[in-house]
């Protein structure tokens, strides 16, 4: 019998309950929750050393525990020298558990572990309630060893949120779930 992760026995427990008297909810399934997390990692010089992009996939595969999908340009851009269907990044879309144990790792371990981090901005929400968020380096994940790694380079995480009408119900679904907003 598998265990479920942490964070979601939490989030079951005692967020429901904590999200239904604090905005009033009649109902459990109106309480917002986050329904997937897709991380992007951009790799601009793969069209000219593809070893990048492997080492990218690679790394994304440690961080999430789950193979990336290459993504290839839609259009030719000439100042950037990318011709339509080159690969220009990977990508990764977490769900379940998945989704549950990275958040957890994300804003227990990774997160604290950024230089002079005084918290998360909380203008990073689009109209929907999604929340994106930019880490500059895959090294501050500990699966990650530094010293194999080719170049540094960053990464947009996106927490995808079912059932939020407002950007203060998703802050109020992410800071119960343990992500460190500024004040």
């Amino acid at each position: 019998m598998a265990v479920a992760a942490r964070l979601k026995e939490r989030y079951r427990q005692t967020i429901v309950s904590e999200m239904r008297d604090e905005f009033s909810y009649k109902s459990v399934m109106q309480v917002p929750r986050v329904e997937k997390i897709v991380i992007n990692v951009g790799v601009g010089e793969a069209p000219r050393e593809p070893q990048f992009m492997d080492a990218a996939l690679a790394e994304l595969a440690l961080i999430t525990g789950q193979r990336g999908c290459i993504r290839r340009a839609r259009r030719s851009i000439a100042g950037f020298k990318v011709r339509e269907g080159t690969q220009i990044g990977c990508m990764v879309t977490l769900r379940g558990d998945r989704m549950y144990e990275f958040m957890d790792r994300l804003f227990n371990v990774a997160i604290p572990r950024i230089r002079d981090f005084r918290g998360l901005s909380r203008k990073s929400f689009d109209p929907k309630g999604n929340y994106t968020m930019g880490l500059r380096e895959q090294t501050i994940f500990p699966e990650v060893d530094i010293d194999s790694v080719p170049r540094v380079r960053g990464m947009n995480v996106t927490f995808v949120i079912r059932n939020s009408s407002s950007k203060e119900e998703s802050i109020a679904l992410l800071r119960k779930l343990g992500m460190p907003f500024q004040n």
